[in-house]
């Protein structure tokens, strides 16, 4: 039989407590002085690309991860101390607790460093660290992992109730949170009383909870001048007798008013709203459940529309369970709101209904879906960035128009000038030359009030005039407001200037242009300036303005 090869140690080692901004290059300069590297890794969030604030580090040679060790541990990086220790595969030596020791009240001077170099008498040590806030001040605590559960116990023995500098350490055993918590849930003696009468008595308080079990300790917490709080503490010498307690005065009532006080457990900040963050992120969950798929929302409301209005608009698609519309301090419209249907089907249509169509009496065409909670909002954006990052060519396609002059992107496909995709993105480049700021002037167009809702469901889309069609070549598809929103608003201005051009081209041939970018850049909305392609007469107008304003430009 073959000779059994011994596997060479490992030569990996993890590094943690580093600053966000520190990247493999960083880690590189500092740990190629020790020995050559085989490879580096920064750990990174998988959608936001962040550092999680530690790497692994693999050299070629065994001796060169040691010397490492050695003389790289608790030093400083980008001003923080990081923390090395070996790269530990096993995942259950890590979560076992074998040989990990718990200290508390440290000194705050106390760092890795002088940690390391305490308990580093017991034993070899795999990992050694203390806790720190974000402004990087001792949270007073830390943690030593010894390799045997015999360095842990004979550091137990030794250092537990001893002065480290300043202050007297309590050294124990390591526990799990979920260790703790099923610890403290059966072995707690102090009991939170709330809702108490001011005119209870710390000697009344003792003398009702005192039937159940011998008290080491009754407070009633109050004001600088005396007066009660309104809530104190029971403490119990035995657990049972606290049990026993909070089971039989829990809702019953205590004073001369009889009103009924409140009793359970007493719990640390911490417990509290660990348990309240829980608590709200359940009914949270339900929540979403509940209203998945029938709650919508809607952006793009004018200022003045009301919650009735919009009642009205969408009460034919069905019943509407809630809406609203969101309102800052002074009682004014964010532009936006929410609205939930009985069905996902009501829901469903009210959305090929509504979307990128205006209300009855407005100007500006709804956005309209389903609404998502933050948390999966910001997982889709981060998703997109990403593959924009990886595939940023696959986001543009801007349409062609034909007559581009020479500098303008030529379209690689040729075949399909609607989907063609430009060889120069990201965004689709103007083919006027820039004009002069001139300002033209403009008289805001008021609405009519009797402005048809738009087309039938089953085209929804802006229409164009004919009077612009017939102007249309044969290559030009149709423009549409639904598609236009698809684009950052700069890109907007810019596809809109698109049919612009030739349409003043056929009326001022030598100053076309000028006034297509006169237009673009008066400051109005892409609405306004889509309407210019759909009226004709108001077309002329604004170009017989712009030359108005360039005339006398030449005569001064």
């Amino acid at each position: 039989m073959a000779a059994v090869v011994p596997r060479s140690p490992s030569a990996s080692l993890y590094v943690g407590d580093l600053p966000s901004s520190v990247s493999e290059a960083n880690l590189f300069e500092i740990f190629t002085h020790v020995g050559p590297i085989a490879s580096i890794r920064v750990c990174r969030d998988s959608l936001t690309r962040r550092s999680l604030g530690y790497a692994y580090v693999n050299f070629h040679q065994v001796n060169d991860a040691e010397r490492a060790l050695d003389t790289l541990n608790n030093s400083l990086i980008r001003g923080k101390p990081c923390r090395i220790m070996w790269c530990q595969r096993d995942p259950s030596v890590r979560k076992s607790g074998v040989g990990n020791v718990f200290i508390k009240n440290l000194d705050p001077s106390i760092g890795h460093k002088e940690l390391f170099d305490t308990f580093s008498m017991f034993g070899n040590i795999l990992s050694c660290k203390v806790a720190f806030d974000e402004n990087g001040q001792s949270k007073g605590f830390g943690f030593v992992h010894f390799e045997s559960a015999e360095a842990a116990n004979k550091a137990i023995q030794m250092v537990n109730d001893k002065m480290l500098k300043t202050k007297k350490v309590f050294v124990g055993k390591f526990e799990s949170k979920k260790e703790r918590h099923k610890q403290k849930e059966s072995s707690w003696t102090n009991v939170y009383i709330k809702d108490i009468d001011t005119d209870v008595t710390d000697q009344e308080l003792e003398t009702v909870f005192s039937k159940y079990g011998k008290i080491t300790s009754v407070v009633i917490m109050r004001k600088e001048d005396g007066i009660s709080k309104g809530f104190g503490f029971v403490n119990f010498e035995d657990h049972e007798d606290a049990v026993k307690a909070v089971e039989a005065l829990h809702g019953s009532p205590l004073g001369r008013n009889g009103k009924a006080i409140w009793c359970a457990r007493a719990q640390k900040k911490g417990e509290r709203e660990a348990e309240l963050k829980k608590k709200f992120k359940q009914i949270k969950m339900e929540r979403m459940t509940k209203y998945s798929g029938i709650n919508l929302y809607i952006k793009n409301l004018d200022d003045d529309v009301k919650e009735e209005q919009l009642r009205k608009e969408f009460a034919s698609f069905g019943n509407i369970r809630s809406l609203k519309i969101m309102t800052d301090e002074k009682r004014t419209s964010k532009g936006f709101g929410f609205i939930c249907f009985d069905t996902p089907e009501e829901a469903q249509n009210a959305i090929n209904e509504m979307n990128n169509r205006p209300l009855q009496g407005t100007n500006k065409p709804l956005y309209v879906a389903l609404h998502e909670p933050k948390e999966i909002r910001r997982q889709k954006l981060a998703q997109e960035q990403i593959q924009r990052k990886q595939n940023p060519r696959a986001n543009i396609l801007p349409p062609v128009y034909p007559g581009a002059p020479p500098g303008y992107p030529y379209p690689t496909n040729t075949g399909s000038p609607q989907y063609a995709v430009f060889q120069q993105p990201p965004l689709v480049r103007p083919r006027w030359p820039h004009a002069p700021h001139y300002s033209i002037p403009y008289q805001q167009q008021p609405a009519s009030r009797n402005r048809p809702r738009g087309p039938p469901p089953g085209n929804r889309s802006k229409p164009i005039s004919s009077t612009r069609r017939s102007n249309m070549s044969q290559t030009e598809t149709e423009l549409t407001l639904q598609q236009l929103s698809v684009y950052p608003p700069d890109q907007q201005k810019i596809l809109v200037g698109e049919r612009l051009f030739p349409l003043i081209l056929k009326k001022q041939p030598d100053r076309a242009p000028k006034i297509t970018g006169m237009l673009l850049d008066s400051g109005w909305g892409i609405d306004e300036l889509f309407s210019l392609l759909e009226s004709e007469e108001k077309l002329n107008q604004k170009i017989d303005e712009a030359v108005g304003v360039l005339q006398k430009a030449e005569q001064t």
